[in-house]
């Protein structure tokens, strides 16, 4: 059972780092409709189509059709890091008063209880055995 758990969360981790979230995936028939007019018109193949939106050739062919702000991965809020970092310059001041030591008088006085030494009879172990 704790390796299909393993198996499942490894996987489920594997997808979130694609960033796909479902609006790309509500976005796929844009792209395939948008394949099927760059087939028709240009006589692209659909490899050739991925190459010009999204591979090395995209700044060239990215203003040719309006259709392309529909097109599923293009936009990039799925890789922003979320994480905020605050840079507050605060100038702190530090007031250093400097009090002069004042020396506490001894008022701690011990004594040492007095009692018998001996104890009564009664206290003592037995001394015939």
């Amino acid at each position: 059972m704790s390796k299909v758990l393993a198996i499942t969360y490894s996987f489920l981790i594997l997808i979130q780092s694609f960033n796909i979230n479902l609006e790309d995936i509500s976005k796929v028939k844009a792209l395939l409709d948008h394949a099927q007019f760059h087939k028709e018109v240009y006589g692209d193949t659909f490899f050739e189509f991925l190459t010009e939106h999204y591979g090395e050739v995209k700044d060239d062919h990215k203003n040719d059709h309006k259709e392309h702000k529909d097109l599923p991965f293009k936009d990039s809020h799925h890789m922003c890091t979320h994480i905020n970092t605050s840079f507050i310059n605060i100038h702190n001041t530090f007031d250093l008063n400097y009090h002069e030591f004042i020396e506490i008088p001894f008022n701690f006085h011990y004594t040492e209880t007095i009692t018998d030494s001996e104890k009564p009879s009664i206290f003592q172990p037995p001394k015939i055995a």
